[in-house]
């Protein structure tokens, strides 16, 4: 029951954003509520969190075919589609957000690598690639040194490129909000939580046919970590709270006032607090629900509700401190605004990537995986 309504969600937000791909693609950007003092927005935080699921389950995957934790035996294969999937989405979402989304072979054919940008898309190229031929190894290979090594290598890649994000939003001096040294140490945290919260969802939800005693004791554990990932995420965000409030910087104190009780206020609140992490930490810390998949499930996916939230909360508040004092009240115009609220034909865009998330993972595991396997057992 739960997959059928999965399969109808997934199919029904692809329909619904196939809209709002229509209009970016023929009538560009002019229906998207960021401008030239917010802009950067949801699609950008969607693409931070869709990376970071990517680099988390990556993360995940490692567990089974690279340190052999026995709780985790059996998941690494569905991990790394998970990533397969997770890592276009985010990259389509950002892409866009380009201008000149045609452009992007430049990149590849005229690099300038002293730009941290083209750093990330070569980065995130060389991830996709590693992360297609670990699946591969773990049909084929498994067991193998090769496997070990390729694992490794993306093991360290998905650090990085989760990091990487961090410090291009905390590389620019002039947005105070993001500035801090903490941020790049942040995002792999980030990446690994969102992980295990994708992992809880798949786990309890649509992986019944691990054996019972391996199911239950793989949600404990799952569990524990998201506990942990949620106590170290809550401990980042009161650090940079706290060091912005106590710091006194007009930039910080503005975003603050944002997102604690601005426009953004139910979503930090609401959404990342109570259901993002309160709810599930106050549930999974009990063993009997832990161990229920449809609670599980559940749990993982509030807590992506929260990190979703929460990169939009990092996104959009460290914009909203005008460069130079006065600069929203001397000119006026429907682009020329400090206030951001997401358009309907930006959250068409973003149903259709997620769209495509969950019908890509779900038909992944359904049928992809099976057929992979068959195909790698007749080339044996």
């Amino acid at each position: 029951m739960i997959k059928k309504i999965s399969y109808a969600v997934g199919a029904l937000a692809l329909l619904f954003g196939l809209w709002g791909v229509y209009i970016r693609l023929f009538e560009g950007e002019q229906s998207a509520n960021y401008g030239s003092y917010i802009g950067w927005g949801l699609w950008v935080a969607m693409y931070l969190f869709l990376a970071g699921l990517a680099a988390g389950a990556y993360m995940l995957a490692t567990l089974d075919y690279l340190f052999n934790i026995p709780q985790f035996k059996g998941t690494g294969k569905t991990m790394l589609w998970a990533a397969v999937v997770t890592l276009p989405a985010g990259l389509a979402s950002i892409g866009m957000d380009l201008g000149h989304m045609d452009r992007i072979w430049k990149v590849y054919l005229q690099p300038n690598f002293t730009s941290f940008l083209a750093l990330m898309v070569w980065g995130y190229t060389i991830f996709l690639v590693l992360i297609l031929i670990s699946l591969y190894l773990a049909f084929a290979k498994p067991e193998q040194r090769v496997m070990k090594i390729v694992m490794w290598i993306g093991l360290v890649t998905s650090i990085l490129v989760a990091g990487g994000v961090g410090f291009l939003l905390g590389g620019n001096a002039t947005r105070l909000f993001w500035h801090v040294g903490l941020l790049p140490v942040q995002f792999p945290v980030f990446a690994l939580a969102s992980g295990v919260a994708l992992m809880l969802m798949l786990v309890g939800w649509f992986m019944p046919s691990l054996e019972a005693e391996h199911r239950s004791n793989l949600l404990w554990t799952l569990a524990i970590l998201s506990i942990v990932t949620s106590v170290i995420k809550l401990y980042f965000l009161v650090a940079d709270l706290t060091q912005s409030l106590y710091g006194g910087a007009t930039d910080n104190l503005i975003a603050i006032q944002y997102m604690l009780t601005g426009p953004h206020a139910f979503m930090f609140w609401g959404v990342q607090i109570v259901i993002g992490l309160a709810v599930p930490v106050i549930v999974l810390a009990q063993p009997k629900l832990a161990k229920n998949g449809f609670v599980a499930g559940l749990m993982g996916l509030f807590l992506m509700v929260g990190y979703a939230a929460a990169r939009i909360l990092i996104v959009v508040p460290g914009q909203v401190a005008p460069m130079l004092p006065g600069l929203a009240e001397a000119f006026h115009g429907p682009k020329l605004t400090m206030d951001y609220t997401p358009s309907l034909m930006e959250w068409s865009v973003t149903s259709a990537v997620m769209g495509f998330a969950i019908l890509g993972i779900l038909i992944g595991m359904d049928y992809l995986l099976a057929y992979l396997a068959r195909f790698t057992e007749v080339k044996k």
